[in-house]
């Protein structure tokens, strides 16, 4: 799988720095990045580039705890939309435990959950489970 697009959906500044970085100084990925700050952002961008016949990113770097529509909210209405090619979600938050990852389970999308802050190694493993992606 080519990855064109990696979405960023997080309201800390810090962690969308340094997950751009590893993005674009360590040639991860050569791909454009989308960053939106809280759930509610991304669905109405996400969804627009949809109405347009546009694609969805291949990956997506998802927080949990942001205002407006947290991670989940954001969960529960795209996995909603009329998805072709679907994204695969990665959630990436310094908070979370058993409860967490069970209900991440309830969404296809979601492929795996990563602790912040994202480093290389985390990283390179999200770009291999995405080239293997079915």
């Amino acid at each position: 799988m080519k990855i064109d697009t990696v979405c960023i959906i997080d309201d800390d500044p810090i962690c969308v720095y340094g997950t751009k970085i590893l993005l674009n100084h360590n040639n991860f990925v050569s791909a454009d990045i989308l960053v939106y700050e809280d759930g509610d952002e991304a669905l109405t961008n996400l969804t627009n580039q949809l109405d347009k016949g546009q694609p969805m990113p291949d990956i997506i770097l998802l927080d949990l705890n942001m205002p407006i529509i947290d991670g989940w909210g954001f969960l529960d209405k795209f996995s909603k939309l009329p998805l072709v090619n679907k994204p695969q979600i990665f959630i990436v938050s310094s908070h979370y435990g058993d409860h967490e990852i069970k209900r991440a389970k309830e969404y296809e999308l979601v492929r795996d959950f990563i602790s912040k802050p994202l480093i290389s190694k985390n990283l390179n493993d999200i770009i291999e489970m995405s080239k293997t992606a079915v």
